[in-house]
């Protein structure tokens, strides 16, 4: 690791409250600097040069977090070298990224393999525009398989029809659907001063939320969600208890749909119940105050 690194805590303010809280404080301290690494190793920049599909966390211009993906033929995304990540494919029509997908800006990605349950991630800053980037790699660390439903994606651009954008302050009745039925769902959350800083502890993250089928439980615009447990490192939740603003993914699989939510979280204090939320730790409501719905456009399928 970078001197540098070491100098500072891999963990910001608001993951460290949380891992104060929940005890693993000291031991996160002494892992971390191991465990999130300035590069990626060989295994991760081979695993990413696999995969069709690229999941996204970005700020628009007001600071507001938007999950997304990208997506291209397997080969489309190459690390040349180890702070470095290739990306030979620009956001998708439609997609709320794309206006903020730009030179010098701060970004979260997820490498998601589901049908192996692999997973990596990294954060880092756009170098480059259009459909030719690259990411320099800031922080880049792995995840394990838990939650992770095991569909294979596949690029299949004869497959897709033109996107049609649907906008609202509110859900729809389609969005509405698929987020009462989904298993899956991704979540880009942001310190608040990843727009500016350039100390990779303080970045943009995107990560992958999974449970049965209907686990995100839905009231009007507000959504309630469980946390189960995971690897205790809070990069999600830590961000979430310094800038509450975060984007959500939601995907139709069978039929390609995306619905992109712009929402304000809150850590609820209370306990779940046990018989409604079997296995959860927390939960964290979610109030929606902006909807995109994303009808074709999406050169993948889904199997299994």
């Amino acid at each position: 690791m970078h001197p540098a690194a070491t100098a500072r805590s891999v963990w910001h303010e608001g993951e460290r409250a949380l891992q104060q809280r929940t005890g693993v404080a000291a031991r996160l301290a002494e892992i971390g600097p191991r465990v999130l690494r300035d590069h990626m190793p060989q295994q991760h920049r081979e695993f990413f040069a696999l995969l069709p599909l690229l999941f996204t966390g970005t700020l628009d211009a007001q600071g507001q977090p938007w999950a997304s993906l990208l997506a291209g033929p397997p080969g489309f995304l190459s690390a040349p070298a180890p702070e470095l990540l290739q990306i030979a494919a620009g956001p998708l029509p439609g997609d709320p990224a794309a206006d903020h997908w730009n030179q010098g800006a701060a970004v979260g990605l997820l490498g998601l393999q589901a049908h192996t349950g692999r997973r990596n991630r990294l954060n880092g800053w756009i170098d480059g525009t259009g459909d030719a980037t690259a990411v320099r790699v800031g922080q880049s660390f792995g995840n394990c398989p838990k939650y992770i439903h095991p569909r294979e994606a596949e690029y299949a651009p004869q497959a897709q029809a033109p996107a049609q954008v649907h906008r609202s302050g509110q859900m729809d009745e389609p969005s509405l659907r698929i987020v009462r039925e989904a298993d899956t769902f991704f979540i880009a959350s942001a310190h608040p001063e990843a727009a500016v800083s350039q100390d990779p502890a303080r970045g943009v993250d995107v990560s992958h939320r999974g449970g049965p089928a209907g686990f995100v439980a839905v009231d009007g615009d507000r959504l309630l969600v469980p946390d189960y447990a995971g690897n205790t490192f809070f990069n999600t939740l830590g961000n979430l208890q310094l800038q509450a603003r975060c984007g959500l993914l939601f995907i139709d699989f069978a039929r390609g749909t995306r619905v992109h939510l712009a929402c304000r979280a809150q850590l609820l204090p209370d306990a779940p119940d046990p018989g409604r939320w079997p296995g959860a730790l927390r939960l964290l409501a979610l109030q929606v105050h902006e909807c995109v719905r994303i009808e074709g456009g999406l050169p993948l399928r889904w199997h299994g």
